[in-house]
């Protein structure tokens, strides 16, 4: 395949686009990012475009799963630098449904702007976008085709769709880290195993926010073996009939997903302290997720999304605690267990932690 040439290098009107558009497409990586070091600033605010790219393409209902296999796979070639941009564009934008969001409809009308940028990185940074976009890629298309409402067939291939939509990106963003830092590159192997962890207890808390929302298009992430221990099939969920076994069900999920943020703290102490802006992008993430998930255990009878969606008030207070102890290890891990002391306890394989 012939490697495509950029007609013009990213401009000074692509930077722009690419700070607008983050404040259409996340109201919390447009909140995070920006907390980083300027050197990381700009590929991780163009790193998260990609993957909201790629996400676009898996998540509208109006493409087919063969349209959305081949517009996965040719972005992924975009990405690598071996088809057009504008091509990737013009394809894909007048298929999209009114499913997506406006903000998203934008985001791939400008993909040239986008990988513009993308382009204009250093080798290692490329590579760590490269292999991020084309393992979401590949798994998005591969998950989106067995889309089902009997949910996933087990814990283990929960673990595995979160490392292809979070997991992945918690590694590029350990690589991207590395890159920019030879003390956190000292740490590089530990990181990249809880950097995995990481991916998942966030991934984890959206999919337990958007249990309702998934179902409504044909979608269930829930892993049927959790649920079937408890005597329940996920095929009869409905919401508004609160079943206590799907509680229970629900129970382990939220305990597994506090493991994983655990470790999404210890990978965060390991980041030198004076590096506050990275600390800060991590805690803030880290922070809302533990939030979230302890409006979902308080109201595990919930029937949509924003009904545990959490306010801008607990968001701006996330901010002024973690700011505020960002250095300080110690206050952090008892901020944690402060903060998560009424969520379940369970290990990374859904045991139940007694003391």
């Amino acid at each position: 395949m012939t490697t495509y040439t950029m007609t013009r290098p990213a401009s000074i009107e692509d930077n722009h686009y690419q700070e607008h558009i983050l404040q259409g497409v996340s109201r919390t990586f447009a909140l995070t990012i920006p907390q980083l070091p300027l050197p990381l600033y700009q590929v991780i605010g163009n790193a998260y475009l990609l993957c909201r790219i790629v996400d676009t393409v898996e998540d509208d209902n109006g493409l087919s799963s063969e349209q959305t296999r081949k517009f996965a796979e040719m972005f992924i070639q975009v990405v690598s630098g071996n088809v057009a941009a504008e091509s990737f564009a013009e394809a894909l934008f007048p298929l999209l449904s009114n499913h997506t969001i406006p903000a998203e409809h934008d985001l791939i009308k400008n993909t040239p702007a986008v990988i513009r940028i993308t382009h204009s990185f250093n080798p290692t940074q490329r590579r760590a976008l490269e292999r991020c976009v084309r393992i979401m890629g590949q798994g998005m298309a591969d998950y989106q085709e067995s889309e089902s409402l009997a949910g996933l067939k087990d814990l283990a291939a929960l673990d595995q769709y979160c490392y292809h939509v979070a997991g992945v990106v918690g590694e590029m963003l350990t690589e991207l880290f590395c890159d920019y830092s030879e003390e956190i590159n000292r740490y590089k192997p530990t990181l990249m195993k809880l950097a995995v962890s990481f991916g998942q207890g966030l991934q984890m808390t959206n999919i337990l926010k958007d249990i309702w929302e998934d179902r409504k298009r044909g979608a269930c992430w829930l892993p049927q073996d959790i649920f079937r221990k408890k005597g329940f099939d996920l095929t009869d969920l409905q919401a508004g009939h609160a079943d206590p076994r799907f509680h229970e069900g629900l129970g382990i999920l939220i305990g597994i997903a506090k493991a994983h943020l655990r470790n999404a703290l210890t990978y965060t102490c390991m980041i030198p302290p004076q590096e506050k802006g990275i600390r800060r992008f991590c805690l803030w993430a880290l922070g809302m997720a533990v939030l979230t998930l302890n409006k979902i255990n308080r109201n595990r009878s919930f029937s949509q999304g924003t009904q545990v969606k959490i306010s801008r008030l607990s968001v701006k207070a996330t901010v002024l605690v973690t700011s505020t102890l960002v250095s300080q290890d110690w206050a952090l891990r008892r901020m944690f267990t402060f903060a998560s002391r009424h969520l379940p306890e369970m290990d990374i394989l859904g045991n139940e932690i007694s003391f």
